[in-house]
């Protein structure tokens, strides 16, 4: 049985859902994907994966021109004992097994990347305290490749942490094994010149659990693409999202999920504000059920929540499902203002009505924020969320 939601509400919001009678993977959805560069042609912003991307603002990495510098980015990596930390060569086994780039910044960030930054968690160690990651813009061009590996049974926290200025191009692999838990929180708390693309690949085994929080307050332009995929039954992926959009700013987050594996779950629920002229925040949700992934559960959701005139917000859930025995699936996207009612009933408690206006947005973002679990983090992103809305007043 398959259901699809989509719930409209002042938006520019998108949705579909279809049923395929064969399996046809290179869809809009899963575009065909390389190592090589030379596989995908240099974007016009026609094409459906790059048609809300400011290709202008991107500097120069999706046609080539972007050259590295020896002031691009500096990784740092916080690890607790036990922890492997490495930097590998491009012949690295290991480099690639998460997924394949499929645009024309991935290939090129896989291209010329030098080292690689490797994390490994040994098989049936628990962590009691995260690994931190911390990359540094210097100013420069970088081109990078991370990889995040847990052995079987393996569990861990990770926090990657982006701040400074850069023009960064990227992929991450987290590479998780049978058995393990992997919880994610990558921050993009960029200085406002800053562009980051990145494509985030999840290879999850056999009854293991990855979960992400992808956050985004900084830069100029980011572009994020997560992808999950299943090495064996029983995968569980959680993916959570804020986002929250400024003035001038694009943020884009592009999610695909691509279910081959049977009696997998996945559920990812997004949400952003945004606020001032020329905000624009892009979130799209592809769920592809492939005919071998019987009982397949999945879910996404979309939440925006416009703060002020001159912003846009496109929100695109997606479903293609190719096969008729599954546990359940859907979708829902809203985007509107502020809740009057709301506002009315904390201002008839004697609320001045800014303060009302934050509790509000606190409201709107607590949920996702209580479920990271670490409370440095969480109290860092709330006190985020209170410094961009004071900008606002």
């Amino acid at each position: 049985m398959a259901e699809a939601q989509n719930i409209p509400a002042g938006s520019t919001t998108a949705g579909s859902i279809a049923v395929a009678a064969e399996s046809t993977v290179a869809t809009r959805m899963s575009a065909p994907p390389s190592f090589d560069v030379g596989d995908f042609p240099v974007p016009h912003g026609r094409e459906e994966e790059w048609r809300f991307t400011p290709l202008e603002r991107l500097r120069g990495l999706h046609d080539g021109t972007a050259v590295a510098t020896g002031d691009g980015v500096k990784v740092a990596v916080d690890a607790p004992e036990g922890v492997v930390v490495e930097t590998v060569g491009r012949d690295d086994a290991r480099l690639g097994r998460a997924g394949t780039p499929v645009d024309r910044v991935a290939a090129q960030a896989y291209s010329s990347f030098e080292k690689a930054s490797v994390v490994s968690v040994p098989k049936d160690t628990v962590l009691t305290e995260p690994i931190r990651i911390a990359v540094h813009g210097e100013g420069g061009v970088a081109y990078g490749h991370q990889i995040v590996e847990l052995g079987a049974f393996a569990e861990a926290v990770v926090v990657i942490d982006h701040t400074g200025d850069a023009v960064l191009a990227a992929n991450v692999d987290y590479l998780i094994g049978d058995g393990a838990k992997l919880t994610v929180v990558s921050v993009q708390d960029w200085d406002d010149k800053a562009v980051h693309v990145s494509q985030h690949n999840a290879l999850i085994g056999r009854d293991a659990t990855f979960k992400s929080f992808v956050v985004t307050f900084g830069g100029d332009l980011v572009r994020l693409h997560p992808r999950v995929s299943y090495a064996g039954t029983g995968g569980e992926a959680e993916l959570f999202g804020l986002y929250f959009t400024d003035q001038g700013q694009h943020q884009e987050h592009r999610l695909l999920v691509d279910h081959t594996t049977p009696h997998c779950k996945s559920n990812a629920v997004y949400k952003g504000a945004l606020q001032g002229d020329d905000a624009h925040a892009v979130w799209i949700g592809d769920v592809l059920i492939q005919a071998t992934a019987e009982g397949t559960d999945t879910y996404e959701m979309n939440r925006n929540l416009v703060l002020t005139d001159g912003a846009r917000v496109d929100s695109v859930p997606n479903l293609e499902i190719e096969t008729g025995e599954i546990a359940g699936a859907g979708h829902a996207s809203a985007t509107g203002r502020f809740d009057d009612e709301q506002l009315f009933y904390l201002m008839s408690r004697g609320i001045p009505p800014m303060e009302a206006r934050r509790l509000v947005v606190r409201g709107f973002f607590a949920e996702l924020v209580q479920q990271i679990g670490l409370p440095d983090v969480e109290e860092r992103l709330l006190a985020k969320i209170e410094t961009e809305l004071e900008a606002s007043v």
